[in-house]
């Protein structure tokens, strides 16, 4: 999968625990899956909607009712869906906020390998110098990321690593995603 899919699969809340779900197996309905995801049935909606417009989901014709209906994975969704589900079962239950934020999930897969903030954002060419900063700041109080300051180089530059459940999830997503 490369870093743009990624990036927007990841941009909305609910995508990554809907995707984990139906590859673990829950019914592609909108109660068995709002049940296993516990999402809201806005944002459940929006998220659903989201999926099938960036072509990782799609309604499932003939099956369901037309105000209930069933979703199915696409040929990319089931790929995706072995990512997020990797992802759910690498992060502990009170983490899951974090990981429904949009840009944490590309932020950690770029810095697989430590990176100066610069190089993060050269990777993932959409996020902005603020939305960069705020993802690393959070996931720096939940310790995912250390930062360090390279005192030797002038002017002195922070490098970023991923650790703990951090590294953890980078080491899942970083060898999926292919940065272009």
């Amino acid at each position: 999968m490369d870093i743009r899919t990624f990036v927007n699969m990841t941009s909305r809340a609910w995508s990554i625990p809907i995707l984990s779900s139906l590859h673990a197996g829950v019914a592609g309905r909108q109660a068995p899956l709002l049940a296993a995801t516990g999402a809201s049935r806005t944002a459940f909606a929006q998220s659903i909607n989201h999926l099938i417009a960036i072509g990782l989901l799609d309604r499932n014709p003939g099956h369901g009712h037309p105000l209930r209906p069933e979703f199915r994975l696409t040929q990319l969704g089931v790929a995706a869906a072995a990512i997020a589900n990797k992802i759910n079962n690498v992060a502990l239950d009170h983490d899951h906020g974090l990981l429904r934020r949009s840009w944490t999930l590309p932020v950690l897969t770029a810095i697989h390998t430590p990176r100066h903030f610069n190089d993060i954002k050269r990777n993932l060419h959409t996020i902005t110098d603020r939305a960069l900063s705020q993802s690393l700041k959070s996931m720096e109080v939940k310790e995912w990321v250390c930062r360090e300051v390279d005192g030797a180089a002038r002017p002195p530059r922070s490098i970023y690593r991923a650790v703990n459940t951090g590294a953890m999830i980078s080491s899942v997503t970083a060898p999926e995603i292919v940065f272009a």
